[in-house]
């Protein structure tokens, strides 16, 4: 895998030439947050459905 640098490059390189800082600052976040949604799931830290709902079935209800 490469360096953050070099990943941060291709962020960049993704965006269209009228991105602004916000768009940057969002590209960032999304590829960390999916990064370590990766790294959880393959530590293990996951919840099944049904497990979502149980937890969710208060805002589900309503």
């Amino acid at each position: 895998m490469a360096n953050t640098k070099e990943e941060i490059r291709k962020i960049l390189d993704a965006l269209p030439d009228d991105a602004t800082w916000e768009d940057v600052q969002y590209s960032i976040y999304v590829r960390e947050r999916v990064e370590r949604g990766k790294a959880e799931a393959a530590e293990g830290k996951v919840i099944d459905q049904d497990q979502v709902e149980t937890r969710m079935k208060r805002w589900l209800d309503e």
